[in-house]
């Protein structure tokens, strides 16, 4: 492709400024061509500095997100990223890529979603060049009962990346939700399609959606309170590439066995519901107040109900909001 000549070229003059007409020159190409492959580049992340009279250079401080530079920092050779600028949801497109057979380890990541959804039917806010939405296809042959340990995994490879590439610390809130300073950073929405005859699962589908930077005009009014960003005033070259790579190999790592208590403690060590007052979300119902008293290794909650009584929750029985 004529951008990928010219991407090419530029990295051949990394050190100095190349102009449009010796791009065209070495490569037979218009002053048109070069321009517009020149755009195509830069809305893909690539920070190309110009200066009329000298020239176009390739800058290594851009935030570039395409297969090249996520595969770039990925020690999981088996994982296959296919890279969108926008897609309608990553899980849904990747659902139906797993009903028809799709290898385990294919990856799909998009700089917007028009359609992104989150836990109990909500839609997921993401925005265009300021998140990085993924999704990973699974095949793990274990119980179905086990999926939330991929969700707890999840959690903890998105909570230790984010820390290693900001340098700032986070928190977990039961079960999906990677917090940062109070706000909502990180959602994740597994979900899976069982084998009835064996009880195992049949593929499981990891989403990932994370804000990575304040979004142009700022959250909507509704989520104002409630969203924030990983990375807001923290400058990472290729920080998506990094992030999305850094995720996917941690979680990989952690799905060789999900009962590592390693990352139980991990997530423990993160919980933000342990000794708190929260109100536990069934759809259909009121809100139950309660307080948790212990994570169990099986990643449900242990809580006391405002009677005295104790019970166990799950993940796929409840959400969790705190209470003010």
């Amino acid at each position: 492709m004529t951008k990928d000549k010219v991407l090419q070229l530029l990295r051949e003059h990394e050190d100095s400024y190349i102009s449009g007409a010796e791009l065209g020159r070495c490569l037979s190409l218009s002053r048109t061509a070069v321009w517009k492959a020149i755009v195509q580049l830069k809305a893909e992340g690539y920070l190309i500095e110009s200066i009329t009279k000298r020239g176009y250079r390739l800058s290594s401080r851009g935030d570039v997100l395409n297969a090249e530079s996520v595969r770039k920092y990925l020690r999981h050779t088996e994982l296959t990223p296919e890279i969108y600028r926008t897609i309608t949801s990553t899980n849904t497109v990747l659902k139906a890529r797993a009903a028809e057979g799709a290898p385990e380890g294919l990856v799909l990541i998009a700089g917007e979603q028009t359609a992104g959804r989150g836990r109990l039917g909500r839609s997921f806010y993401s925005p265009d060049s300021s998140g990085l939405y993924m999704s990973l296809l699974l095949r793990p042959k274990i119980p179905a009962q086990e999926a939330t340990r991929i969700t707890a995994s999840a959690a903890v490879a998105v909570a230790e990346t984010i820390e290693e590439l900001s340098g700032n610390p986070t928190r977990i809130k039961w079960v999906n939700d990677v917090m940062m300073e109070g706000k909502k950073v990180c959602g994740i929405l597994t979900e899976a399609s069982f084998d009835c005859e064996s009880g195992q699962l049949a593929y499981v589908i990891v989403g990932i959606g994370i804000n990575v930077a304040v979004p142009a005009g700022g959250f909507p009014e509704e989520l104002g309170q409630i969203a924030g960003a990983a990375f807001d005033g923290v400058s990472v070259p290729e920080l998506r590439a990094k992030l999305a790579a850094g995720v996917l190999d941690r979680l990989m790592d952690l799905a060789v066995d999900l009962s590592d208590p390693a990352c139980f403690e991990a997530y423990h060590a993160r919980s933000l519901v342990l000794g708190r007052a929260v109100n536990l979300l069934v759809p259909g119902r009121d809100p139950e107040p309660a307080e948790v008293l212990a994570l169990n290794r099986d990643y449900s909650l242990r809580v006391r109900m405002p009677d005295g009584s104790e019970r166990n929750v799950s993940s796929g029985e409840v959400s969790i909001r705190l209470t003010p």
